[in-house]
């Protein structure tokens, strides 16, 4: 089974992540988590967890691990500094770890619109931070895949979707589909060194990817 690191493992679509991975028969989640007292919160559900901060030292926690997923993120309304310090410089340092540590598959979890942030309105800053993580990522020679979804709703998740690497069109998608497509993206060779834009749809999960992949 492959240990997979989640950075933003106690966010609303981090915990979607860690549910389905420890479910799984393939993974072997890791929370990474800020504070010890969230420690429990994983204890409870038998997973791993590691102590460490985006806005402090990283290296420690990608010992043994085989994949990374990073659904860390401020949102874009917690202020431009927290925004740089998690979104990108966060982002980068976990890249560069992951890099460091021969990781042999890193799933970011972005956003739409990260190609033209000058388009974004009150979410510009937010959308270059997090395009300035997505590039890097791409220029690191890390394995990767870059889920760009829609905004995210909290309705429950249907597993059906819409993908591809530009839709050309705006909308929502379930944070339970979000968590499903990145969990399913930590397979080879599905989206290898692809990014890929997400709304919700009608097509089956695996089946998109696959479609999209081209490898079916």
């Amino acid at each position: 089974m492959e240990k997979i690191l989640i950075a933003g493992a106690t966010g609303q679509t981090g915990k979607r992540i860690i549910e389905i991975l420890n479910s799984s028969q393939n993974f072997n989640p890791v929370a990474m988590i800020r504070k010890e007292e969230q420690k429990q919160i994983f204890d409870d559900m038998g997973v791993e967890s590691v102590l460490a901060d985006l806005e402090g030292e990283v290296k420690h926690a990608f010992e043994g691990v085989d994949k990374v997923i990073f659904a860390a993120g401020s949102g874009g309304s917690t202020g431009p500094e927290k925004t740089t310090a998690i979104d990108e410089e966060g982002a980068i340092k976990m890249i560069d770890a992951a890099k460091a540590n021969n990781i042999k598959k890193f799933v970011m979890l972005s956003s739409m619109g990260t190609d033209n942030p000058e388009d974004g309105g009150d979410l510009e800053h937010y959308l270059r931070a997090k395009k300035k993580a997505d590039d890097h990522l791409r220029e690191s020679g890390v394995p990767f895949t870059i889920v760009q979804p829609g905004s995210l709703s909290d309705e429950l998740g249907r597993a059906r979707v819409k993908v591809a690497e530009k839709l050309g069109e705006y909308g929502e998608i379930a944070r339970d589909d979000v968590a499903f497509l990145m969990v399913m993206s930590l397979a080879d060779p599905l989206t290898k060194n692809m990014s890929f834009e997400a709304l919700e749809g009608e097509t089956p999960v695996k089946q998109a990817l696959i479609e999209l992949s081209g490898i079916g």
